[in-house]
């Protein structure tokens, strides 16, 4: 069956780094455009960050941009969140999303399939 798998998250210190993962199984990844999300509590799902699988361009959430990077492994089904430069506002549930569009969309209705999601708290 189609599933995304969402790990690497965790409790670090501001001004750290996690590194996220999103293992894809059940789909041509090679075709599919993924997208990463995130929710804090209380808070609606906010876009972080996406990656097509047509150019493999990406596009960022201005309050990311700089401090985060989404690169994609397609011999490994995989795409990958370098977070870094962390803040305690980037304390949320982050989940992958996957997509058949070509195109940067930061809109979560354009994603058909999402994972659970994993949990980054940063402590100031």
């Amino acid at each position: 069956q189609v599933q995304l798998a969402e790990s690497g998250g965790g409790l670090v210190q501001a001004g750290g780094s996690l590194r996220l993962s999103c293992a894809a199984s059940g789909l041509t990844f090679s075709s599919y455009t993924m997208g990463w999300f995130r929710r804090a509590s209380g808070k609606e799902r906010e876009f972080v960050g996406v990656i097509t699988w047509s150019t493999g361009g990406t596009s960022y959430a201005n309050s990311v941009k700089g401090r985060f990077t989404i690169a994609r492994d397609n011999a490994k089904n995989t795409v990958y969140l370098q977070m870094n430069s962390l803040l305690p506002a980037d304390t949320a549930v982050y989940y992958c999303a996957a997509t058949r569009s070509a195109f940067l969309t930061s809109r979560p209705d354009d994603f058909d399939l999402w994972g659970q999601g994993t949990q980054v708290t940063v402590s100031s």
